[in-house]
């Protein structure tokens, strides 16, 4: 492959620019002649600190500013969070590569090294997530959820500066930032179910760039992509967003897919979660049947609750 430049866009805080580095260095170990030059990009969340994603638009407010510049060719290729890429890209744009996971899972960080189930009662926990609110509120209702914005270090501080027992976050985030000894708990899939798509980087391209295609298609992760893909169809099925709490995890073993899946209302009392198991080769199968299971045995009934039109738009 010649010698090129390739601008990768990103978003500003510390967390994404370790993400995009970590991509940067993939393709030049790839392409040692490949100049890869980081472009940060501020978007719409990262202006928005005061206020809760649900509240003004969700996830793709950390996405849109970034899409823009691709499509406008400022930039070559994008690196997202998976979590935060909508389920339906805009036309132009696909993901040209999911790269290999990282821990997919909820990370608690305890004031005082506690684990969850030995919290105080009415412990004040911070997160910013409804997804995680919803299921440890299911477990544990004596705790009180205090609302947390700002990137991994800023929430870490808040740990002690607004007096919270503890916080939760994404693992991911957490090792990639060299802050693991931070964690307290990994807190499993039984208790919090992950995101969807948590612990993976997409890498977004324009459609018709074959260029950019051929270069970072080789840091495609087979397993993460299957896994991810059940994961977005089950979503997309759900007509998920930030004001519904949904979660999702998927796991390749051998050639078959289990998904397990939970919908909850936005008090966590009554919650739906159920596996299903596919062919691991047709991801969207397993996300949409898993969907459907789910929504015949009540979630649906919780979703309409919480927007009546979700369903039809995406049904």
């Amino acid at each position: 492959m010649e010698r090129g430049v390739l601008k990768l866009g990103t978003r500003g805080s510390p967390l994404a620019m370790r993400q995009a580095e970590l991509v940067a260095r993939a393709l030049r170990n790839r392409w040692p002649d490949l100049e890869v030059t980081l472009i940060p990009i501020k978007t719409s969340g990262d202006k928005l600190l005061d206020v809760q994603l649900a509240q003004v638009g969700g996830k793709g407010l950390f996405v849109k500013e970034i899409e823009d510049a691709l499509l406008a060719d400022q930039i070559d290729l994008a690196v997202h969070s998976l979590k935060d890429l909508p389920v339906t890209l805009p036309s132009g744009l696909r993901v040209g590569a999911v790269m290999v996971r990282e821990d997919p899972l909820d990370a608690l960080v305890a004031r005082d090294g506690r684990q969850f189930t030995g919290l105080p009662t009415e412990s004040r926990i911070g997160t910013s997530s409804l997804r995680r609110q919803v299921q440890l509120l299911h477990r544990r209702p004596d705790l009180l959820i205090v609302p947390l914005r700002g990137n991994v270090e800023t929430r870490l501080r808040k740990l002690e500066t607004l007096g919270l027992d503890a916080v939760v976050l994404a693992a991911a985030g957490l090792i990639r930032l060299g802050l693991q000894d931070r964690i307290t708990e990994r807190l499993q899939p039984d208790l919090s179910l992950p995101a969807i798509g948590q612990g993976a980087l997409a890498i977004e391209i324009r459609e018709d760039d074959q260029r950019v295609a051929s270069l970072v298609h080789g840091l495609d992760h087979r397993e993460t992509r299957l896994a991810t893909t059940a994961e977005r169809a089950f979503l997309r099925r759900l007509g998920g967003s930030c004001v519904t709490p949904i979660a999702a995890f998927g796991q390749i073993e051998g050639e078959s897919l289990r998904l397990t899946g939970m919908v909850a209302s936005l008090d966590g009392k009554r919650m739906v979660k159920q596996v299903h198991r596919g062919d691991a080769g047709a991801p969207e199968e397993v996300g949409h049947a898993l969907a459907e299971q789910l929504l015949a045995a009540g979630a649906e009934e919780i979703l309409r609750e919480i927007d009546p039109h979700l369903l039809a738009r995406h049904g």
